[in-house]
């Protein structure tokens, strides 16, 4: 942790010695499925996890991605300040939010409220730590729709460390939709090599958050969708991917779940 970081959390400490009020106890989401709720919200917390903060400003209900840096048992959480959001936006202590995030396949959520935010040295925001959690049991990764360009690379699977770079070992495509766990990629047209069971190295952006290369996939299928061709893939984590970040930063897979967290705003809207 750096200096500057940790002069910051002493200066919260100071600034925050009595624990907040007990959240709300969250609802059932729109579709009438129960959500349970779960005893130790400490279980679900870890540096770098990536968060959704949902509020409402000027009127208007906005939503925030961010990454979780800390936080203090029973007081507060402390998350990076979102990028979106401008240094001299007034958001005020006490105001209402909802911090969501995805644990394990499931998406976890509590109510809660602004604590503090602090500019110098650096700018963090607090919000006050969650005493009851609700998670709502979802598919093993959520898919949500994207449409950003894609560039897939012949790899060698015996040697993920180094690319098969051809002439014609390099396509562009068009990321469908992402998840966790992979993406769909729509072809105009499918290289020989691109079939089932072929290992693949991608470079793609995730919007607002960074730019993502030497990625490992898998080809799981292929199909013909509306006269292109759609190419399913696995993601394969294995440290050698990197992400040129836009924020505090993190792994490429936590950036890819809070990039999936912040474009599932319907289900994050029924907490």
């Amino acid at each position: 942790m750096s200096l500057l970081l940790k002069k910051s959390l002493r200066q919260a400490d100071r600034a925050h010695q009595n624990p907040f009020v007990e959240t709300a106890q969250l609802g059932r989401n729109t579709m009438n499925e129960l959500v349970e709720p779960t005893p130790s919200p400490a279980s679900f917390l870890s540096v770098g996890l990536p968060i959704k903060l949902s509020l409402t400003l000027e009127g208007q209900k906005v939503m925030y991605g961010s990454t979780l840096l800390g936080w203090k048992d029973h007081a507060w959480l402390v998350c990076e300040w979102p990028l979106p959001l401008s240094h001299d936006q007034r958001v005020e202590s006490g105001r209402p939010c909802t911090v969501s995030y995805l644990h394990e396949g499931k998406l976890v959520g509590y109510r809660s409220e602004i604590r503090d935010l602090i500019a110098s040295p650096v700018p963090l925001l607090f919000v006050a730590y969650p005493k009851t959690v609700e998670e709502m049991h979802l598919r093993k990764h959520i898919r949500t729709s994207a449409n950003e360009p894609i560039l897939l690379m012949q790899a060698d699977a015996t040697n993920l460390s180094a690319s098969v770079l051809p002439t014609n070992g390099c396509f562009g495509g068009l990321l469908k939709d992402l998840s966790g766990g992979g993406c769909r990629v729509l072809l105009d047209q499918r290289p020989v090599w691109l079939r089932q069971g072929a290992t693949v190295r991608l470079e793609f952006e995730l919007p607002g958050i960074g730019h993502i290369t030497n990625l490992t996939g898998f080809v799981k299928n292929t199909d013909v969708w509306q006269g292109s061709e759609m190419i399913g893939i696995e993601f394969r984590f294995n440290e050698l991917e990197y992400i040129e970040y836009r924020g505090w930063g993190g792994s490429v897979r936590q950036a890819i779940e809070q990039s999936v967290c912040q474009r599932t705003s319907t289900a994050v809207r029924s907490f």
